[in-house]
C-alpha cells in the first residue's frame, strides 16, 4: 500500500526561505512607499505653510496706510515695518513688521510681528518704536506677537519706481518721512520684490522671488 509522502526537511528550509525572501522583499516595497508617501506629505506641507506666509505678505502691502503724518513702509536693511489698514475701518491701524533671524549655520526663521490696533498718533508711535525694537533686542512682551512663518537662510528686498528696481536703501528707493498725503501716496512704491533662499535640506529649498504690485497702479513700466 502507497503511502502519502511527506516534505522532506530540505523542502521545508527551502520553502521558509523562499517566504522569507517574499515576506522581506514586501515590506520594502511597503517601506518604499511609506518613505515616499511622508515625503510628499512634508514637501507638500513646506509648499502650503510657505503660500501661507506669501499670501500674508502681499495682504499687508495690499492694505499698507496712506494716512498723512505717519510712515507707511520702512526698511533699514534687516526689517520691513508697515502700517496697515484693518478690514474695517472701525479696526484702526495695526504696525506690523517682517524680519530674518538667524539660527546659527546660515539659517534662521522668517519672522512677523503685529501690533495691537493703534488709534492715535502717540500709539502708532510707540507701536512703531516698538517693531524696531522687535527685530534688534526682542523682549518676552514682544516676542509674544511675533509668529515664525518659514525656515530661511536670508532674504532681499527690492522696490520698484521710476521703471527700474531699486535697493530700498538707495536714494530712489529712499523711505525719508514727509508730512502730506500726497507725498505719503507717492513714497508707496509701484512694486516690490521679494527675495527668499530657502535652506537646503528640505523639502524646498533653493531661491523664491514674489514680486507684488501697488493696486492702484496704472500704467506702469515694466
Amino acid at each position: 500500500m502507497n503511502r502519502n509522502r511527506g516534505f522532506t526537511l530540505v523542502e521545508v528550509l527551502v520553502a521558509i526561505g523562499v517566504m522569507a525572501v517574499l515576506a522581506l522583499m514586501s515590506w520594502r516595497g511597503v517601506d518604499a512607499m511609506l518613505r515616499t508617501q511622508t515625503a510628499l506629505q512634508q514637501r507638500a506641507d513646506h509648499i502650503q505653510t510657505l503660500q501661507a506666509a506669501l499670501a500674508q505678505w502681499q495682504t499687508d502691502w495690499n492694505r499698507v496706510s496712506t494716512a498723512s503724518g505717519l510712515t507707511s513702509w520702512d526698511w533699514d536693511g534687516k526689517v520691513l515695518r508697515l502700517t496697515r489698514e484693518g478690514v474695517q475701518a472701525s479696526e484702526g491701524l495695526r504696525v506690523v513688521a517682517w524680519t530674518w533671524r538667524s539660527t546659527g549655520a546660515g539659517t534662521g526663521q522668517w519672522l512677523r510681528w503685529q501690533s495691537p490696533a493703534v488709534t492715535t498718533a502717540t500709539a502708532w508711535q510707540e507701536a512703531w518704536q516698538n517693531a524696531s525694537t522687535w527685530s534688534q533686542t526682542p523682549i518676552e512682551s514682544l516676542r509674544s506677537a511675533e509668529v515664525s512663518l518659514h525656515a530661511l537662510a536670508g532674504w532681499q528686498l527690492f522696490v520698484h519706481r521710476g521703471g527700474s528696481w531699486t535697493n530700498p536703501l538707495s536714494s530712489d528707493g529712499s523711505t525719508s518721512n514727509s508730512g502730506t498725503a500726497a507725498t505719503e501716496t507717492a513714497r508707496v512704491p509701484d512694486g516690490v520684490r521679494l527675495l527668499l533662499d530657502l535652506p537646503a535640506p528640505a523639502p524646498v529649498s533653493g531661491r523664491v522671488t514674489l514680486d507684488w504690485v501697488r493696486p492702484t497702479l496704472t500704467g506702469a513700466g515694466s
